[in-house]
Formats: C-alpha cells, structure tokens, sequence
C-alpha cells in the first residue's frame, strides 16, 4: 500500500511586515485632506490664478486627472510591502525647507510675484504629500502609482525668472522661423530684434504671442499620452521633446501667416480673427504632426510574432 503522502504547512505570512494598497489608500487620502486643509491659502490662490491666468487654465483638472488614475488602478495595486519612510522623511525635510524658504523670501526686501510665492508653497505641498504617500503606501503600490503623483507637478506655478525664459526663448525661436519662411516665400522683409519690417507693415512678436500656453497644453498631452500608449522611456522622452520644435514651428507659422495676410490682402488683417482668436486653430494644426510621430512611435514598438517552430513527428 502507497503510505499517504504528507500534507506542506505553508507558513501564514505576517501582515506587520508590510501594507497592502488598500489599506495604504484607505491611510492615504484622511491625511491628504488634512494637507489640503493645511494649505489652504495658497491652494486658493491658486485656484484663483488660473480663472485669470490662461496659461493655468489646466491646474484645476490636473488632480482629478491624478485622483482618477490612483482610483483606476484600485483593484490592481500590487502586494503588501513596506512604506519607504527614509525616503517620506527626506520629502518632509525638503518640504520645512521649502516653507521656510518661502517665509523669508516674504522678508526680504526684494518684491516677489504671487507666482513665485505659490511656486514655492505649492512645492512644499507637494512635497508633504507625496511623503505622506511614501509613508501611508507600500514601496510597490507608490511605485505603482508614481505617474498619477508625478502628474501633479504640473500644478505648480512658474517662477517669474522661468516664464520670462520660456518666453524669450519662444519669442526668438518663433521669429527666427517666421524670418526662414518669409525668406523662402521671396517676401520683402527686414528682420531685427523680433521686429518685421514688411512692406506697408511692421511686426513685433510680443510676449503674449509667444504660444507659451499652447506649448504648454502640447507637452502636458505629450506625458500623458506617451504614458498610456508608449512602453519605451526613451521613446516617451523623444516624444515630448518633440513638442519645442511642434511649438516654434507652429508659432513660427502663425507669424508668417498674418504677416502675408497684412501684406497681401490689407495691414487690417492684424486686427482679424486670426490674429486675435486665432490660437486654437494654429494649435489644431500642430497636433497633426504630433500624433503621426505618435503612430509612428507605436508602430515601432509593435513586434511581428515569431511563429512557434514545429517539431517533425519521431
């Protein structure tokens, strides 16, 4: 007779050595809302900024771009594991750092812009949250849900020393386009210091016409869906790297555009639609050019399967 065969103790595992995602969610979330009550103030002021500002039109959805995906992805959360507390502790000394930072700089005798107040308190939310989640969360399950939390810097506010770069980059980079394309189309043109001197009308490229908000919306898009649809980092990287020349050609083009227009048909035209409300029309365009080089990013990762080998019968 077969002697029975033993019965494997499985050793029960012991759920003081990690969380599980859930329970670290359920964790997670009263704390944030203290947080947010916390912050109150400059959370409201930053709400406020972006009903004026255009350029913040995007910070109100941006939590809840961030608070759907840790939701979606609820019943997937990986297993327990244990809270990254040195890496909690290091966010919550930067975070002091950053609040402190923001106090003396209301000490100083240098005026600062309510941006760059904001830029900094927001930073020193951010950086509390995002502790509070490597504190509440398993290592895998913050691991899981890194791009929703990653996500959320797009709601800080730019320095002023920031914006006015982005600007004068994009102001220069869009003019030397336009200058390029009204050399190629034999247009009569002199071109100094963002100034067009075309014939029966000169041109200057202002701040405001730099596409900033544009570019900005473009390369929010660009992380967003090169995350959701692309597998390689690199390839996500080249992605949203490709939107600073989409946006100095897209500007550049819409230079060029009402500069014909004026010169052609009447200097009136710098009045038009297109000049004043133009913008989304010119933005439309360029997001052709950026999803072909998404299609074409896609069909690079598609790999044809190998068919399996056949094995000859004995």
């Amino acid at each position: 007779m077969k002697q029975p065969s033993e019965t494997k103790k499985i050793a029960p595992t012991n759920p003081g050595t990690g969380v599980s995602g859930p329970e670290g969610l359920r964790r997670f979330w009263p704390v944030a809302l203290g947080l947010a009550v916390c912050f109150f103030q400059p959370l409201h002021e930053l709400i406020k900024l972006s009903l004026r500002d255009d350029l913040y039109s995007h910070v109100p959805l941006i939590p809840l771009v961030s608070f759907y995906l840790i939701w979606s992805k609820r019943r997937e959360l990986p297993e327990p594991s244990l809270p990254n507390r040195t890496f909690a502790g290091a966010l919550a000394v930067l975070g002091l750092a950053t609040l402190m930072v923001s106090v003396a700089a209301t000490q100083g005798t240098v005026d600062r812009t309510t941006e760059d107040m904001l830029f900094l308190r927001i930073l020193a939310f951010l950086f509390f949250l995002v502790g509070t989640a490597a504190w509440t969360l398993g290592k895998k399950t913050l691991g899981a849900l890194a791009f929703p939390f990653a996500l959320l810097i797009f709601i800080l506010p730019f320095p002023t020393i920031v914006r006015n770069g982005l600007e004068t980059f994009l102001q220069y980079g869009s003019a030397a386009v336009a200058h390029s394309l009204f050399k190629l189309s034999d247009t009569s043109v002199f071109y100094h210091d963002l100034i067009f001197r075309l014939p029966g009308i000169n041109l200057q490229v202002a701040p405001e016409c730099s596409g900033i908000r544009s570019s900005l919306a473009l390369f929010i898009t660009s992380v967003v869906a090169g995350h959701f649809f692309l597998r390689s980092r690199w390839k996500c990287a080249l992605l949203s790297l490709a939107v600073i020349p989409l946006a100095l050609l897209r500007n550049g083009f819409r230079i060029f555009t009402i500069g014909e227009l004026c010169v052609h048909i009447s200097p009136d035209m710098i009045n038009s639609y297109i000049h004043r409300q133009g913008g989304p029309v010119f933005f439309a365009l360029s997001l052709i050019p950026f999803f072909l080089l998404l299609w074409l990013l896609l069909r690079s990762e598609q790999r044809p399967h190998s068919p399996s080998p056949t094995i000859p019968p004995q």
